[in-house]
C-alpha cells in the first residue's frame, strides 16, 4: 500500500520511542512519599510470624515492629499503619483489649514513636474486630446484630487510648454510622485536636479480605455485609462521602483499591480532602500467587496496580509492598 502525504498526520507513538521519552511525558507518577505501610503487631511473640497467605508479610514483634518502621522511614514511606493482635484469652464480647492503654496496639503505637518519633506517620486501626471473641466490628445486641450506637461509645474509648499512645492519624474502619462524629468529639475532649482521622469512608464487603483475617488471628463467623458497603453501589459511597466530611474527616478512603477504581476515582472528583486507597490483602496475595506461578512478572505488575490506583485519584496508597517499592523508587532520603 502506498502512503502519501504526511498520512497519519497524527503520531502518538512519536512520544512512546524511548525510556527516556516514556519518563518524560507520563501523566502519572509514584513517589515513596504516596506510600502508607499496614504492619500487624502480635502479642506475646518473640520475632516475626509469617502469614502464610500474604508470602513477605509477617506478624511482627514489638522489636522487629520497630526496625520495619525505620526502614519504611529511611525508605521514604510516608506512613506506618498499625494492627494490634492480642492473644486469644484476651478477646472478649466487648473488645476490652482494644480500649486498654497496655494494649498491644497501644504499646506499638508508643514503640513505634520513640523509634520514629514524627518522622513517620503513626496511624492506628480503630475497630473491634481484632479483639472480640466474635469477630465483628462492633458490639453485638441480644439478638446477635451489631449495635452501631453502643458500638461508638466503645470507638471513642479507642480514640482516645490510641491518641494518649501518641498516634498521629486514627483510621476508624468499622463503617458505623456517625463513627467520624463520634470520635472526632472524643478526641478534641481530651485536647487531642492535632489527631488527624482518616475516615473509611467506602469500605466494600469484598471476598478479598480472606488473608487479612489470617493475618489479624479473625474470630469472625458470618459477614460484615450488615455495615460493610455492597459491592453493587457506588452512589452509596457518594453519600457516605458526603456524611464524613459533614462529621469531621481529614482524610478519607476506599477499601480495597483494584476493584472500585470507579469508585475511587468519583471520590476522588468529589472530596476536598486528601484521599487515600488501599492495596487490601487479596490484592496482595493474587500477585505473589501468580508470580511463584510464573504466570506474571511480579515486580511489573505491583508498579502496574499502584500506577493504576494513583492514577484513578489516590493520593495515598496503603500497600503492603510500601516500603519494598519506596526503594525501589529511589526514597525521598536519597
Amino acid at each position: 500500500m502506498t502512503v502519501y502525504g504526511s498520512f497519519p498526520g497524527s503520531r502518538p507513538r512519536r512520544l512512546r520511542t524511548t525510556p527516556a521519552m516514556r519518563r518524560m511525558v507520563a501523566e502519572t507518577r509514584l513517589n515513596p512519599a504516596d506510600l502508607i505501610l499496614p504492619a500487624f503487631v502480635r502479642e506475646g511473640v518473640s520475632g516475626p510470624v509469617p502469614i502464610a497467605a500474604m508470602p513477605g508479610v509477617v506478624q511482627h514483634s514489638l522489636d522487629t515492629l520497630r526496625k520495619a518502621a525505620v526502614e519504611a522511614r529511611e525508605a521514604g514511606v510516608s506512613g506506618i499503619m498499625l494492627f494490634g493482635v492480642p492473644e486469644d484469652a484476651k478477646k472478649d464480647a466487648a473488645g476490652t483489649a482494644g480500649t486498654d492503654p497496655g494494649g498491644i496496639l497501644q504499646v506499638a503505637i508508643r514503640a513505634v514513636k520513640e523509634e520514629v518519633g514524627d518522622e513517620l506517620v503513626v496511624m492506628s486501626d480503630l475497630c473491634l474486630d481484632e479483639y472480640t471473641d466474635h469477630g465483628h466490628c462492633g458490639v453485638l445486641d441480644a439478638a446477635g446484630r451489631v449495635d452501631n450506637d453502643a458500638t461508638l461509645e466503645r470507638y471513642a474509648e479507642m480514640a482516645q487510648v490510641q491518641a494518649d499512645a501518641g498516634v498521629h492519624v486514627v483510621g476508624p474502619s468499622g463503617m458505623m454510622d456517625g463513627q467520624v462524629q463520634v470520635i472526632r468529639d472524643a478526641l478534641d475532649t481530651i485536647g487531642k485536636e492535632d489527631v488527624s482521622i482518616l475516615a473509611y469512608t467506602a469500605k466494600y464487603s469484598s471476598a478479598f479480605y480472606g488473608p487479612f483475617r489470617e493475618a489479624v488471628a479473625s474470630s469472625l463467623e458470618g459477614d460484615r455485609k450488615t455495615y460493610q458497603q455492597d459491592p453493587a453501589n457506588l452512589r452509596e459511597s457518594l453519600r457516605e462521602l458526603a456524611l464524613d466530611l459533614e462529621e469531621g474527616a481529614d482524610m478519607v478512603m476506599v477499601k480495597p483499591a483494584g476493584p472500585y477504581l470507579d469508585v475511587l476515582a468519583r471520590v476522588a472528583e468529589s472530596a476536598d480532602v486528601p484521599v487515600a486507597a488501599y492495596q487490601i490483602s487479596g490484592e496482595y496475595a493474587m500477585i505473589e500467587a501468580a508470580a511463584e506461578k510464573g504466570w506474571i512478572e511480579r515486580d511489573k505488575a505491583i508498579l502496574e496496580t499502584l500506577t493504576g490506583i494513583r492514577r484513578a485519584g489516590a493520593q495515598m496508597i496503603l500497600t503492603y509492598w510500601a516500603t519494598e517499592v519506596a526503594q525501589k523508587l529511589g526514597g525521598a532520603r536519597r
